[in-house]
């Protein structure tokens, strides 16, 4: 059984922003959701969130701040899949 990258996780945060499309500064994520706040238990409602590394801040999908995280902040070490495809580009 393949795992569920939608239930809301660390893990599953690094393993989506492999392959989330990144646009105008932040990653768009997809987690289950329970009022409007990404879940750890499956639900009926998927919903869209937004990972700023820039600043290391999850926001929901009207782009409400849900939090930070220092482990997803540019500023203190972290290295974003998308800085890593640039260089390779260039």
């Amino acid at each position: 059984m393949e795992k569920d990258l939608r239930i809301f996780s660390h893990e599953n945060i690094l393993e989506q922003i492999k392959t989330a499309e990144f646009r105008n500064g932040y990653y768009v994520l997809e987690f289950y959701a329970e009022n409007n706040k990404p879940s750890t238990k499956p639900s009926s409602t998927v919903a869209k969130f937004f990972l700023y590394p820039s600043g290391g801040t999850l926001r929901d999908s009207e782009f409400q701040l849900l939090f930070y995280d220092s482990r997803y902040d540019t500023y203190r070490g972290f290295n974003p899949p998308h800085l890593t495809r640039q260089k390779k580009e260039t």
